[in-house]
């Protein structure tokens, strides 16, 4: 595959422009990050789609992420034969599921980021036997091409492959001996992808890889592993043999997720990659660049997070603490020039399996029933407050907000009631930066005032002293 060209670069960096409602292409991330959202159950159905979106709209979402899973559109995809169709038109797929929610993103102006995955047909496989173990890349390439025929123009960015190194998505994931297998099984799905796109004549079009869950086990290939075997590198990020040229993307996907210890969780194994190791893959890949593997200074996209809460009493922090971990995850993610994007997974929790049975996410603003937990404001006007000394430097944003806005910065001491402590003004994408007194046990928060005169209020968070 070929290098990152210019007109590809230029495309990437409007869309990113558009993403945050910028009048010219500038800094990748901080302060310019961009933000999107995901929300499948609510967005995905009918009967709860416009009410989402417009509670989205009143949140401060400028842009959706969307997972088009190719076993959703595919004709006969329980069959183990292939049908007797031409794989590129898109006529010959169901797009009734997703077609929906793009023309509402479209309708609203908003930048969609779309990932198209795995599970797959039946017959888009070498054994047929399932709908995830080696799918056939000469199948997906067509598919691919049928997908950017259809969404024309109405996609600013395309993913490819969603957690590749998760056996839900992607087998098999080790061979024997407990050799990784999966990357080289990806590697050759996204070369097949950006086929697909050139093929359709979006060949320019901004194109990410990776999408990768942030943990290794057993049967979890770790990220940087992972990302190493896909680009034919060894564990000093050498070339191994001459089976890969430079990939041919605009940026790496990740999915960043901590643990309930926190934004500051590190984990054990060296080839993880939570929010708070996120230099463990600047620098990965930074290295791979070095090897002529990838374009340089490769933007990192954060393309799925979430932190889970109550009532998850084993993955979940509490109702308090949700808010302020994303806020400061948030603020981590900022503070990485190489960051191109943040993001939001679920609007409302997944629903339990089970009487204090949580098998899915709680990562949602809302409990699975609907009602509202405090990170829902949290999420609308984020704060966080971090603790130098007998200083605090404090970070927020009025998300809403599309110009320059005032905003109160309210505190509360021991317990008393909120009071304003001074007026704060946003620049132009919401966000401000201010310095102030530490003291201990004080409550922050934002209070802001929208155009039309509702008055919006940010969840109370606490100051921290890490990270």
């Amino acid at each position: 595959m070929g290098v990152l060209t210019a007109r590809r670069l230029a495309g990437f960096l409007l869309t990113a422009a558009l993403a945050l409602g910028a009048s010219a292409p500038g800094a990748l991330a901080h302060p310019n990050m961009s933000v999107t959202f995901e929300a499948p159950r609510d967005l995905l159905d009918p009967a709860t789609r416009d009410g989402a979106l417009q509670e989205l709209d009143t949140l401060g979402v400028r842009s959706l992420r969307v997972v088009l899973y190719w076993y959703d559109v595919a004709p006969e995809h329980d069959s183990a034969t292939r049908p007797a169709i031409d794989e590129t038109d898109p006529a010959n797929y169901d797009w009734d599921r997703y077609d929906p929610l793009i023309a509402a993103a479209n309708a609203r102006g908003w930048p969609v980021l779309m990932t198209v995955s795995g599970p797959v047909p039946r017959w888009a496989t070498r054994s047929g036997r399932d709908t995830l173990t080696r799918p056939s890349p000469a199948r997906f390439q067509q598919f691919m091409t049928a997908v950017a025929r259809h969404y024309a123009g109405r996609v600013a960015t395309w993913s490819i492959w969603n957690e590749p190194n998760l056996p839900r998505f992607l087998r098999p994931q080790f061979a024997g001996g407990g050799r990784p297998a999966s990357p080289q099984l990806y590697r050759k799905l996204y070369d097949a992808g950006r086929r697909g796109l050139i093929a359709a004549g979006h060949g320019a079009d901004p194109t990410l890889f990776g999408e990768l869950a942030p943990r290794g086990t057993g049967s979890v290939v770790a990220p940087l592993t992972f990302l190493r075997r896909m680009l034919c590198l060894d564990d000093r990020y050498r070339k191994r043999g001459r089976g890969c040229g430079q990939l041919d993307t605009t940026g790496m996907a990740h999915h960043a997720y901590t643990t309930r210890q926190g934004p500051w969780f590190v984990p054990s194994g060296p080839n993880d990659v939570t929010i708070g190791v996120l230099p463990r893959l600047t620098r990965a890949l930074d290295r791979a660049a070095r090897a002529g593997a990838l374009p340089r200074n490769l933007p990192i996209w954060l393309t799925e997070f979430g932190i889970q809460s109550s009532p998850d009493d084993i993955q979940g922090v509490s109702l308090a603490r949700q808010p302020e971990y994303q806020a400061i995850s948030e603020r981590m993610a900022r503070s990485n020039p190489r960051v191109a994007s943040f993001s939001q997974y679920l609007l409302r929790d997944d629903p339990p399996t089970g009487p204090d049975e949580y098998g899915g996410f709680e990562s949602g603003l809302r409990f699975a029933e609907g009602r509202a937990k405090p990170s829902l404001d949290g999420w609308r006007l984020p704060l966080a407050v971090r603790r130098e000394g007998g200083r605090v430097s404090i970070w927020g944003r009025v998300r809403p907000a599309t110009a320059p806005a005032t905003a109160e910065l309210q505190v509360a001491d021991g317990s008393g009631a909120f009071r304003t402590l001074r007026a704060v003004t946003t620049d132009g994408r919401g966000s401000f930066t201010v310095r102030g007194a530490y003291r201990g046990g004080r409550r922050w928060r934002l209070r802001w005032t929208a155009p039309d005169g509702t008055v919006r209020t940010g969840a109370p968070i606490r100051a921290y002293a890490r990270g």
